[in-house]
């Protein structure tokens, strides 16, 4: 009786579920391949100059926008902690953890301001890290959240 009316209720759930998602899109907290900066040409374009950069401590962010037939991603990131600041590899990939972790919660901030807009764009971004000491998860994301939003208001 129990697996009779356990499948009852599954099955309901996934008509539901099924039902609601066809038509409300799905975001997805991901952080993909194709969303991170590898391409080489991009790099060096994008630190060539002429590019905008915002500080926040203690990260800085390295933004421009891209044709939408350069890359697959509605926007690509790059992560970089100088050695200068942590000469152990722990530290600053601790840090970039952080980082891409906070991203990834809040990336749909900046993904739905370039939607928004009439004509498609896509971005790459580079956050560097400025400080020499790590900073709490909730401050690190606090402070990408809040480049996020400054690059989306001013795309719009």
């Amino acid at each position: 009786l129990w697996r009779f009316c356990k499948h009852k209720v599954v099955t309901l759930w996934f008509k539901t579920s099924f039902f609601i998602s066809s038509f409300m899109e799905e975001r997805r907290y991901t952080l993909n391949k194709s969303e991170r900066l590898c391409s080489k040409k991009l790099i060096d374009r994008l630190f060539a100059g002429g590019n905008k950069s915002f500080p926040t401590f203690p990260l800085r962010v390295v933004y421009m926008p891209i044709t939408p037939d350069e890359n697959t991603a509605d926007v690509s990131i790059l992560i970089s902690v100088p050695k200068k600041r942590f000469k152990h590899a722990v530290k600053r990939n601790q840090v970039k953890r952080q980082v891409r972790e906070a991203y990834r919660r809040h990336k749909y901030i900046l993904i739905d301001a370039l939607k928004q807009k009439e004509t498609p764009a896509k971005m790459i971004l580079a956050f560097i890290w400025l400080d020499s000491k790590i900073h709490p998860l909730e401050e690190v994301e606090c402070k990408v959240k809040k480049l996020l939003q400054h690059i989306a208001e001013d795309k719009r």
